[in-house]
């Protein structure tokens, strides 16, 4: 029997191929387009019969699927016109041939782990500050056990904590800092070995494209990572690439509960997975604008939150942590000679360890944290 996935959140169309896979109140009408919203707004799989949707239609129902932050599949009959759909914009296209037995799986999101309760150790921006990292996991209580292989680029270097608590890293792992290889490497160690988890930064994104040979601007600390990893071989850079290109956008924890992303996430995001949101976790929102430093100018998305679950992030450096409406950036600039800051999780604790020296200069001065609401 064929195995389907399809997401356990998100627009499932079929055409020429049963609704009975699903359940009955999952099966919405193409012409409710209001309650399709509805269904997917609340988080829940919505199955739409669009055997007779033309173009249009289905155009329409790709709107309303990523206006709520999801993505779209498809299970279609052998008909030639359906099996091109994916050129429509939906995420995955299943074609089903005539009489072939099928098992619908339902799949969580690469961001669900909301089993996860902790205890966890919540990390801010590493940017290569190897040692701040291995000083911070020590006050932590973690201890370095190596293991015993050493694959290229990993190393064996492994930490793990003595009473069973993980990290979790809120990325910008590479870039400006003295040691970008091995900051990598303990943080993919650990996560390999299910003792941390990490989300993908900005920086590391960028610095996939370098590695996969695209051209882009060298600025930001970039050049930095280059005359670390340049020397290389190819297979190490790609066993890089891959590792830093399979981080998700962020990731919810204790039945909904935590959120860790690395720009932060508006509450309407959390949970989801689209390009919006991936992008918003990366940067943040902006306003297009930019400021007298050439950088851009961002919404106060924190001092608007009124959301239930704690959402715990990064990427615009701060003198010292402070919690916003349930929300808190622990970037505290190590790397610009401030200090490595963790949360502990569920204490709501700090733990930070100065940074050795200012291994770069910001752009911008570092603002003190907005005030709470």
């Amino acid at each position: 029997m064929r195995r389907i996935e399809v997401p356990e959140l998100g627009l499932v169309a079929v055409a020429g191929f049963s609704p009975e896979h699903f359940e009955a109140g999952e099966v919405l009408s193409l012409d409710d387009e209001a309650a399709v919203g509805h269904r997917l707004a609340l988080g829940k799989l919505t199955v739409v019969d669009a055997a007779n949707a033309g173009f249009e239609r289905r155009r329409k129902l790709l709107q309303i699927t990523r206006k709520h932050y999801c993505f779209a599949v498809a299970i279609v009959g052998e008909e030639p016109h359906l099996s091109r759909l994916d050129r429509e914009g939906f995420r995955y296209v299943h074609v089903v041939a005539p009489g072939e037995a099928v098992e619908i799986v339902r799949t969580p999101l690469s961001c669900n782990k909301k089993d996860e309760a902790g205890p966890f150790d919540i990390i801010g921006d590493l940017h290569g500050c190897a040692p701040e990292l291995r000083a911070l996991l020590t006050k932590l209580g973690y201890e370095r056990t190596d293991g015993d292989s050493a694959d290229a680029p990993w190393g064996r270097e492994l930490w793990r904590h003595r009473q069973g608590r993980r990290a979790v890293f809120v990325g910008d792992l590479v870039d400006r800092g003295p040691e970008v290889l091995n900051t990598v490497r303990v943080v993919r160690n650990m996560v390999r070995a299910r003792e941390a988890f990490c989300v993908a930064g900005n920086h590391d994104v960028k610095l996939v494209r370098w590695l996969r040979g695209k051209k882009l601007q060298v600025r930001h600390g970039l050049q930095r990572s280059i005359d670390e990893l340049e020397p290389l071989g190819a297979v190490e850079r790609a066993e890089i690439a891959a590792f830093l290109d399979s981080l998700t956008s962020h990731y919810v924890f204790d039945g909904g509960k935590l959120v860790v992303a690395h720009a932060g996430l508006r509450e309407a995001m959390h949970g989801r997975t689209s390009g919006g949101v991936r992008e918003f976790c990366l940067y943040g929102e902006t306003t297009g604008e930019t400021d007298e430093f050439g950088l851009p100018v961002r919404y106060n998305w924190a001092g608007e939150y009124r959301g239930r679950a704690m959402v715990v992030y990064g990427h615009t450096p701060t003198p010292a942590p402070q919690w916003v409406n349930n929300t808190v950036n622990i970037d505290t600039g190590a790397v610009f000679g401030g200090a490595l800051t963790a949360l502990r999780y569920p204490e709501g604790e700090f733990v930070s360890v100065p940074a050795a020296r200012v291994y770069a200069e910001p752009v911008r001065p570092i603002s003190p944290p907005a005030s709470s609401s």
